[in-house]
């Protein structure tokens, strides 16, 4: 398969490679190892040690994640929450900001979500110290807990193509081991056509079921929101870092950070974005209305009409699109 070349990390595909689609499609997530390189890892960690105090507790009962007394609660200490890493300027959001068009991972955004992909919600750091309380299981095609239908984050596969309808990309910042908690994945929930067993969702049954992955700083895992994931407690010594982003299709919403400010999104995102991490903002609509496409090599190409066809709308409708 041809590769696009990286100066950091060598040769990427340029498209979803047979394996990483039987993969996902098989368990609903997949992990690309080694997504940052060491001095990237050292770089985005020194970022977030720089603004720990800014880090947010979840102390109140109306913010824990997981019900008190269940395997996934720990032993007491809230997880901690840091926002806003998009807009740290143009040093200390460097490496979170490379994540929306990383080579590495635009062949899989763009094999899952499909071309003109976009961000959906604002990223944000996720910390657990020891003892820290993980997360109630969630998500699913079918709602785990309710067992209603869930279109805005459901899984499918038709016509040679998967596609879901919101996926989570999780940069692992420091080292998840065996037993150590953090992420975890009911893999094949994804196609799912009923809820949990009663317990399962605080982890009280079934718990074979539910998959701790190891993964080591600088990997990646994506997970469709249809998939049902959650987080055990944490039992490590180090603090378990992630750096959680969701992305959609064109058409597809679910959250709605992309409007309110003057050009969209917070308006200190878009400074020092390449082309392509820019057309990644951009807000829901199709790809045939000049939506910016990300090229293999990193460029763009806007899909649009013809310009005939474009004119005769601004001729009825007095504005540029219908």
């Amino acid at each position: 398969m041809p590769a696009v070349k990286d100066a950091a990390n060598g040769e990427y595909p340029i498209e979803m490679t047979d394996d990483e689609r039987y993969l996902f499609d098989l368990n609903g997530f997949i992990i690309i190892r080694g997504v940052l390189n060491e001095d990237e890892i050292k770089e985005a960690n020194a970022v977030i040690d720089k603004r720990a105090d800014e880090m947010v507790e979840r102390k109140a009962d109306a913010l824990r994640n997981a019900a008190e007394g269940t395997p996934l609660y720990g032993t007491g200490p809230g997880r901690k929450d840091m926002g806003r890493v998009l807009e740290w300027g143009k040093e200390d959001s460097r490496i979170f900001k490379s994540i929306l068009a990383h080579p590495r991972l635009v062949p899989l955004y763009h094999g899952i979500l499909g071309k003109g992909y976009r961000m959906d919600h604002l990223p944000f750091v996720i910390a657990q110290d020891k003892g820290a309380e993980g997360f109630a299981l969630h998500g699913g095609t079918i709602d785990c807990s309710s067992g209603e239908y869930n279109p805005f984050l459901e899984y499918k596969y038709a016509y040679g193509t998967i596609r879901t309808a919101l996926l989570g990309v999780n940069v692992i910042l420091t080292d998840h081991n065996a037993g150590d908690g953090g992420f975890c994945v009911v893999a094949g929930s994804h196609k799912s056509n009923f809820k949990m067993p009663a317990g399962m969702v605080d982890g009280e049954k079934y718990e074979e079921f539910i998959r701790q992955p190891v993964m080591k700083a600088g990997d990646v895992v994506l997970f469709s929101e249809g998939t049902v994931h959650g987080a055990k407690a944490w039992t490590a010594d180090h603090q378990r870092r992630t750096c959680l982003y969701r992305f959609s299709p064109a058409t597809n919403v679910y959250g709605r950070s992309y409007f309110g400010h003057e050009k969209g999104w917070p308006d200190a995102i878009y400074d020092d974005l390449t082309e392509a991490q820019r057309s990644v903002l951009e807000p829901p609509y199709a790809n045939r209305l000049d939506r910016p496409n990300i090229n293999p090599d990193g460029s763009i190409e806007v899909t649009t009409r013809n310009e005939r066809k474009k004119q005769h709308d601004q001729d009825i409708f007095g504005t540029k699109y219908f």
